[in-house]
C-alpha cells in the first residue's frame, strides 16, 4: 500500500479508497436483502443509512430516471390520499413510509449503476451469493437438518432466510437467471462452478412450493434463451444454445423426478401443482375478491386505505393492480401502471443492444416481466428485489441515454478539435 502511495497522487489514493469502500457497502447492501426473517429487517436500516450518506456525498439522477422517480414518488402520494378515506390509521403511516423508503431504494439503484455500470457486476454477485446462502438454509429448513432448521419453513414449505415462501421463492429468480445466462454463454471450463449454485438456487425455488416462482422462473428462463438466440447471428453459437437448453432441461426433470421420491415432496408437489387451490375458487376466494374489489374501485377513486381490503375480507387483494386501486387509489393505480409500462417499452428497445452492461439488462428485464406477471396473482408492492429489478432496467436506460447523447455531441466536438 505504501508503494502504491508513493507512485500515485494522494488525491488518487483517496478516490481509489472511496471507490472501494463504496463498493463494499452497496455489495453488503445487496446481500442483506436475502435475509428478511422479521420487519424491519436489517436490510431497511442498512439501506436508509446508506442512501443518506451517499446522497451527502454526491448521489447523481440520471435526467433519464427522474420519470421512474416522479411516477413514485406520485403513486405514494396516492396512498397518502387514500389514508384520508380511514376512519382508524393504525400502521398505514408505517406502510407508506416502507413504500416510499423502496420506491427510493430503486431510484439509489439506478443512480449507482447509471454512474458506474461495473457496479452492476458487483450487485449480482452480491446477489446470487444471498440467494445461494438463504436457499441452503431453506432446504435445511424443509429436510429439518439441523435442531430449530425449521425457523427457515412456514407451511411445510422452504422459506429461507423469508417471512413467505411465495416471497422467498421469486427472490431466487433473478440469480438463478443470471446463472443460466453465464452458464449458456461462458467458457465450457466454468460449467462445473456454475452448476452448482444454480442447483442450489433451483432447489430452493423448487422446495418453496410457490407455483408463481416455480412459472416465474420458467417464464424469465424461456425469455432469456429466445433472446439469445435471436441476438446472435452465429449459427454456432445458437446451436451452443439450443444444445445447452436441452441439456440443462434434462437435468432438470432427472433432478426432481429424484427428488419427488423423496418422503412427502411427492405430495406436497401434486397439492401445490394444481393451478387453483381451495382459497382461490371459494365463495369469497381469492378470483371472487377480485370481482368484488374492481367494483369497489369505481365506488372509492380515492381508494380506501392501504390494508384496509384485508380487514374488510380476511385476506389482502392477491393482485397488485388491485391493491394499487384500493390502496393508492386511481392516481397510484395509473402512475404504477404508467411506470411498468415505460419500463417494458424503454427496457425492450434497448434490450439486445451491444452493451457492457446488456447481460444485466436482459437478465434483470426478464425477471422484471417475470414478477409483473406473478402481479396478477399476489401482492408485490413490498418486495424489496422488485424495487432492485426496477433500479437495474432503469440504471440501464440512464446509461443509454448517456450513450446516445456522447454519439451526438461527438460530431460537433471533432469539428472544434480541427478548428
Amino acid at each position: 500500500m505504501s508503494a502504491i502511495a508513493h507512485e500515485l497522487p494522494p488525491a488518487a489514493v483517496n478516490a481509489k479508497l472511496i471507490a472501494l469502500i463504496s463498493s463494499g457497502a452497496l455489495f453488503f447492501g445487496v446481500f442483506l436483502s436475502g435475509f428478511v426473517i422479521r420487519e424491519p429487517a436489517p436490510y431497511e436500516i442498512y439501506m436508509a443509512g446508506l442512501i443518506s450518506i451517499w446522497a451527502l456525498f454526491g448521489l447523481r439522477i440520471s435526467r433519464a430516471v427522474v420519470p421512474m422517480l416522479v411516477l413514485l414518488v406520485t403513486m405514494n402520494i396516492g396512498g397518502m390520499i387514500s389514508m384520508t378515506q380511514m376512519s382508524n390509521l393504525a400502521n398505514t403511516p408505517l406502510y407508506l413510509a416502507v413504500s416510499l423508503f423502496l420506491a427510493f431504494t430503486a431510484v439509489f439503484y439506478a443512480s449507482v449503476t447509471a454512474v458506474d455500470p461495473s457496479r452492476y457486476r458487483l450487485i449480482f454477485s452480491a446477489y446470487v451469493i444471498a440467494a445461494v446462502l438463504t436457499s441452503l438454509l431453506g432446504i435445511a429448513g424443509y429436510f429439518h437438518a439441523f435442531p430449530g432448521a425449521e425457523m427457515f419453513t412456514k407451511y411445510d414449505r422452504a422459506a429461507g432466510a423469508f417471512q413467505d415462501p411465495n416471497v422467498f421463492g421469486p427472490f431466487l429468480v433473478l440469480p438463478g437467471i443470471y446463472l443460466l445466462y453465464l452458464l449458456l454463454t461462458g467458457p465450457i471450463s466454468r460449467m462445473p462452478l456454475l452448476a452448482v449454485p444454480l442447483l442450489i438456487i433451483t432447489a430452493g425455488i423448487f422446495f418453496s412450493f410457490s407455483r408463481g416462482a416455480w412459472g416465474m422462473f420458467a417464464v424469465s428462463a424461456v425469455l432469456l434463451t429466445g433472446c439469445l438466440f435471436l441476438q446472435s447471428a452465429s449459427g454456432m453459437f445458437r446451436l451452443r444454445v439450443v444444445v445447452m437448453t436441452i441439456a440443462a432441461l434434462s437435468l432438470l426433470i432427472i433432478a426432481i423426478i429424484v427428488i419427488l421420491q423423496l418422503p412427502g415432496v411427492s405430495e406436497m408437489f401434486s397439492n401445490r401443482a394444481h393451478l387453483e387451490q381451495s382459497y382461490d375458487t371459494a365463495r369469497l376466494g381469492r378470483f371472487a375478491r377480485y370481482t368484488i374489489g374492481f367494483q369497489m374501485a369505481l365506488e372509492h377513486p380515492l381508494g380506501i386505505g392501504p390494508l384496509v381490503f384485508g380487514t374488510i375480507f380476511g385476506e389482502d387483494t392477491h393482485d397488485i393492480w388491485l391493491k394499487a386501486l384500493m390502496d393508492y387509489g386511481w392516481l397510484g393505480f395509473v402512475s404504477f401502471l404508467a411506470l411498468t409500462l415505460w419500463t417494458i417499452a424503454a427496457g425492450f428497445r434497448i434490450l439486445l443492444r451491444d452493451r457492457p452492461w446488456q447481460p444485466y439488462l436482459l437478465c434483470a428485464y426478464v425477471a422484471f416481466i417475470g414478477n409483473i406477471g406473478l402481479g396478477t396473482f399476489i401482492d408485490i408492492d413490498h418486495w424489496r428485489h422488485l424495487y432492485l429489478l426496477l433500479g437495474l432496467v432503469w440504471g440501464a436506460i440512464a446509461l443509454e441515454y448517456r450513450h446516445q447523447r456522447e454519439l451526438r455531441l461527438m460530431p460537433s466536438s471533432a469539428m472544434a478539435a480541427r478548428a
